[in-house]
């Protein structure tokens, strides 16, 4: 199969994913760049960045339109974020290609069973804590600029516990928060992304974008625990497959 249709299957299969699950999705884009079309991890996770901003400030358009996003809180939350993108993008150049590969197997792994155990989301209310938030956010932020990854598998549970936001907001929100944390971490890598393969990068983009519509209408047909359970056992899946892949 020629890159081009690779790259369109991959970006239509993350794009559902993130329109069905509003959040999650992109973590599928940099094992997708490395093993299907032959990116080093690197170049993978920046690439990512670009798929996910792009993909991402589409959705947003779309949630804010409809009154989900809380764009004060939201700012507010991925500040804290900045600084650190910007500090793990200039350092992912840095980390041996195995290390970056086993980090982000770890992370994704971590996040599909946290998605597997986890219930129901609450719909009440949450005190806000300055502190934890800013804690939180900044983590987020470092997670983003190292991994190429925009973290709604994080935001959204982080958004609701932390900062005690309905659901439906916290998934529209964390569009916010992943857009300007990407923007943040490419910021650092400008050289590199003059390097990617746009014949390639440029139909993945388009198909995810077009996925992610295609993943709304879906999510309202299949039960969100559903959706996320299936999610959660494919990014286990590959998870482990990485980890595997960087030890030997």
């Amino acid at each position: 199969m020629s890159a081009l249709l690779l790259a369109l299957a991959a970006g239509a299969v993350i794009g559902l994913a993130l329109g069905a699950l509003g959040g999650g999705g992109s973590v599928l884009a940099v094992p997708a760049l490395i093993y299907l079309l032959g990116f080093s991890p690197v170049g993978a996770t920046t690439a990512s960045l670009v798929i996910v901003t792009l993909t991402s400030v589409t959705a947003l358009v779309a949630h804010a339109r409809d009154g989900n996003v809380r764009w004060r809180t939201g700012l507010l939350f991925a500040a804290a974020g900045i600084g650190p993108a910007m500090l793990g993008g200039a350092l992912s150049a840095r980390i041996p290609a195995a290390v970056l590969t086993a980090a982000f197997a770890l992370v994704a792994g971590a996040a599909a069973l946290r998605m597997l155990r986890s219930g129901p989301a609450a719909e009440g209310t949450v005190p806000a804590r300055p502190v934890r938030a800013a804690a939180v956010g900044a983590g987020l932020g470092a997670v983003t600029g190292v991994l190429g990854v925009g973290g709604g598998f994080l935001a959204v549970p982080a958004l609701v516990s932390v900062l005690g936001m309905r659901m439906r907001n916290a998934v529209g929100t964390s569009l916010l928060v992943i857009t300007v944390n990407s923007l943040a971490a490419l910021a650092t890598r400008a050289g590199t992304v003059e390097g990617l393969d746009w014949a390639v990068v440029g139909p993945f983009i388009g198909a995810a974008i077009l996925g992610a519509w295609d993943g709304k209408r879906l999510s309202a047909k299949v039960s969100g625990p559903t959706l996320q359970r299936i999610f959660a056992l494919v990014l286990l899946a590959v998870a482990a497959f990485m980890l595997i892949d960087a030890v030997a």
